[in-house]
């Protein structure tokens, strides 16, 4: 991605309109130890929270939100001079140029950050096309309000880089955490299990057996469990059953899953859908759950063909799809066009406390549902913005006329979830007032009602303290941001995000944060860093 001034191709309709959570990050991972995971989790526990604190330089609009975005094509020119737009007390009286707004469906994925720190660990550097930035930056719990009912609270701050006139942008979004396991709704879940002979080394498969079983005792009696094995071919083991009575039934068909031989992900992902709308109840939250390293070399083996079907299903019954991902060789790619197109998110499993929060945190967070089709908007004001670049979510851009339109897929977002996108951002010298205004839109999962929630940002947030000072959340942000853009640039066709600072002095910004917020989370990002510096000389 280059850095763009306004316009360079802004209003381009991708048609790869979908985010994937967050959800988000697919397949089971590397769980070291199984009695550690057999410890069982809060089976009370209210969803997967990584919000908390409070928001500032925000403010709440009611449905509606901002005018509708412009229409025009994209701009051409090469320095945005646009007229600057009347205003009301703060507000818009007509829309910005069609130059000035982003676009793109919300993002729930983790799968790549995890991925990036496994293959790290292990005294690699990963594949540059393997790093989505967007990834890094929402695997880190964040300081956003949650809002009081259903739906989002809208955060949007700043702060300087040390490159002459960017700034840091940081728009966040959350959702209320969950009713609770006892108030949530049923679950409908599909496991689709990767049986094939990659998933026979240690850590991949008994691990799943072993995470399998721990969530049969931990979801409630009247949710429904079915489970497809698949290799060569796909077998249905156990058809939608009810755990109330028959949580034995469900353990025996665990112990039964065996590796065989080749990877057909086709057959699987087929028969898995097929079982789960055989099975699919209107009461409860259908989804399929695909538990695989992606190294499909049978069958299909590219995901244009699965994309149909995962598509139609979402569609025509509601089921989503959730992808979590194992093994040091793990086609992320792949998974992640599956997950996409299934509404859903994947996440990657490389350690037991990654497992834990997958089968005791992420997933049951699922069953409940925040928001539908969900998408931001980010209109920039031309008089005080020269430039700006949304940092990762490439796949996830929607055409800027599209934000309203409620046909056009989204991110499918669960209670307690956080979404953030970062934002570098060039003022125009002597900038004051006004910078941007981000938009959520969502669908109620229920009525599909649109809402609308809004959060502004002056220019004083971007041009005070620069983000080395800022709160530690945001320090957290920009830090994973710079590491991805690090990783990233290695494989060319990516210019480093503004500000950048060198993996030596990234890995002493970290190690600070560790320290200063004693997150487990952030120790991991920091030895990460540490891992990518000795591994890029």
């Amino acid at each position: 991605m280059t850095l763009r001034k306004p316009g360079r191709n802004r209003n381009r309709n991708r048609n790869r309109n979908r985010s994937r959570r967050p959800a988000g990050p697919a397949v089971l991972a590397v769980l070291a130890a199984g009695a550690v995971l057999l410890s069982g989790c809060s089976a009370s526990g209210s969803g997967y929270d990584r919000s908390g604190g409070t928001s500032h330089d925000s403010a709440r609009r009611s449905q509606g939100g901002n005018p509708a975005p412009a229409q025009g094509g994209p701009g051409t020119a090469d320095r945005a001079d646009a007229a600057a737009q009347g205003e009301d007390d703060g507000r818009r009286t007509e829309a910005p140029p069609a130059d000035y707004l982003s676009t793109f469906a919300l993002d729930v994925d983790t799968a790549s950050w995890g991925y990036a720190r496994r293959t790290l660990a292990d005294g690699n550097l990963p594949d540059p096309a393997t790093v989505r930035p967007e990834e890094f930056v929402n695997s880190f719990r964040q300081d956003y309000r949650q809002p009081d009912g259903n739906g989002f609270s809208v955060t949007v701050d700043g702060a300087r880089t040390d490159a002459a006139d960017w700034s840091l942008m940081r728009v966040g979004l959350a959702t209320r955490t969950g009713a609770g396991h006892d108030r949530r709704p049923p679950a409908a879940l599909t496991f689709v299990v990767d049986i094939s002979g990659s998933m026979a080394e240690p850590g991949r498969l008994d691990l799943v057996r072993k995470s399998l079983d721990l969530m049969t005792d931990q979801l409630r009696g009247d949710d429904s469990v079915a489970i497809v094995a698949f290799s060569g071919e796909a077998e249905t083991r156990l058809p939608m059953t009810r755990l109330d009575g028959n949580r034995k039934r469900v353990h025996d068909a665990v112990t039964r899953l065996r590796p065989t031989d080749s990877t057909n992900v086709e057959a699987g992902v087929t028969r898995g859908y097929d079982t789960a709308v055989e099975g699919r109840r209107a009461d409860a939250t259908n989804r399929v759950v695909l538990l695989s390293d992606a190294l499909a070399n049978t069958g299909a083996t590219s995901a244009d063909s699965l994309l149909k079907r995962i598509d139609g299903a979402r569609r025509d019954h509601g089921i989503t799809l959730f992808g979590v991902g194992v093994g040091s060789d793990y086609n992320d790619s792949f998974m992640e066009r599956l997950v996409d197109k299934g509404d859903g998110h994947t996440v990657y499993v490389s350690d037991e406390e990654e497992a834990r929060r997958v089968f005791c945190d992420e997933l049951p967070a699922q069953v409940e549902l925040r928001a539908r089709d969900a998408k931001a908007q980010v209109s920039f004001d031309p008089r005080n913005v020269e430039r700006f670049r949304l940092i990762g979510y490439d796949n996830r851009r929607v055409a800027d006329d599209a934000f309203r339109d409620d046909s056009v897929d989204g991110g499918e977002v669960g209670p307690g979830h956080t979404v953030t996108a970062l934002y570098a951002v060039r003022l125009r010298p002597g900038a004051s007032g006004h910078v941007a205004t981000a938009t959520v839109r969502w669908l109620d999962p229920e009525g599909r009602a649109p809402h609308e929630e809004s959060g502004r940002v002056e220019a004083s947030a971007l041009t005070g303290g620069g983000w080395e000072q800022a709160a530690p959340r945001f320090q957290v942000t920009a830090a994973a941001a710079y590491l991805a853009s690090a990783l990233r640039e290695r494989g060319g066709g990516w210019d480093p995000v503004p500000g950048a600072v060198g993996l030596g002095r990234l890995s002493e910004i970290t190690a600070r944060l560790a320290e200063r917020t004693e997150d487990p989370e952030v120790r991991q990002l920091s030895d990460a860093v540490r891992q990518a510096r000795r591994l890029a000389g």
